[in-house]
């Protein structure tokens, strides 16, 4: 039983599998900082500084004017977190172009790679000179 689950971890498919998700872990916090450092502020531009994540509508619960979504949760509030559904949805299209580019980019490599070299045709010319020479000297030794 510890043979077979030794091969099983050690198979490149486990393997590639727990490189993959680690990487994806660190590359979401990447990319989680990109939105709201980067990406947040640049909207606000455009939306007079409304800051999607801390938009929300009360459903139940006491929340003063102008609280927080994190002062909202705290007062124990039942709340709507549209701004912080916006937010993930924003999340989740940056990681899936970035992740198709990527993908993309892997794939040109491999077909480049896996693509055998083109041998360049061979252009066919007409005979050298000394051939041609050869050949006079052949036809006016034969007419003499």
């Amino acid at each position: 039983m510890i043979q077979e689950f030794k091969d099983f971890i050690a198979k490149g498919n486990v393997m590639d599998m727990a490189v993959g998700i680690i990487i994806g872990a660190a590359f979401t916090a990447i990319v989680s900082s990109l939105v709201a450092d980067l990406i947040n502020p640049i909207i606000g531009l455009f939306t007079g500084g409304l800051d999607f994540t801390n938009n929300y509508a009360v459903l139940s619960g006491e929340v003063p004017a102008g609280a927080s979504l994190e002062a909202a949760r705290e007062a124990g509030a039942s709340v709507f977190a549209y701004g912080s559904f916006l937010m993930a949805v924003v999340n989740f299209l940056i990681i899936a172009w970035v992740v198709f580019m990527l993908v993309k980019m892997v794939n040109r490599v491999k077909a480049a790679a896996e693509k055998p070299e083109e041998v360049a045709p061979a252009v066919e010319t007409g005979p050298s000179e000394l051939d041609v020479l050869l050949e006079i000297r052949d036809s006016l030794a034969k007419g003499s």
